[in-house]
């Protein structure tokens, strides 16, 4: 599935819920869905900056794919953590680098978050791209 088509699956998902309990709750059923982070991965390099809870994001390159994983010490930052993995891991990296992230504001998730939530998910976003730039200086420097 290409990041757009995943993107709109998910839009499609939310759109089912009227109510933000509702959405609130499959936000946490996404985060209750993600594996749980290797402890090797919980250092300090791999904590992303201006969040309001605890969250590591890592990224690794599998077949010539993007690989992220990342978990939170919040239950619903967790599922933050579980959409953006959702969306963009299995991809390469100029797709993610490329990438229109719409969904956030479709299902108006960011409009639903405290303000330092909200400050988290642009954080862990931002971050994911940044490994994708990396990783793909690091492919077309070889």
């Amino acid at each position: 599935m290409t990041i757009n088509e995943i993107q709109d699956k998910i839009i499609d998902e939310f759109a089912q819920f009227d109510d933000w309990m509702d959405r609130y709750s499959l936000l946490i059923d996404y985060g209750n869905e993600l594996a749980t982070l290797d402890e090797r991965y919980k250092k300090p390099e791999n904590l992303i900056e201006g969040c309001q809870s605890r969250v590591w994001l890592n990224a690794d390159v599998q077949d010539g794919l993007v690989v992220y994983s990342g978990e939170s010490d919040a239950v619903l930052v967790k599922g933050i953590v579980s959409l953006l993995i959702t969306v963009l891991s299995k991809h390469t990296a100029q797709e993610i680098i490329d990438a229109d992230i719409y969904f956030i504001d479709a299902i108006g998730l960011k409009e639903h978050l405290s303000p330092t939530r909200s400050n988290g998910l642009v954080a862990m976003l931002k971050q994911m791209k940044i490994y994708a730039i990396a990783l793909n200086v690091k492919n077309t420097s070889k």
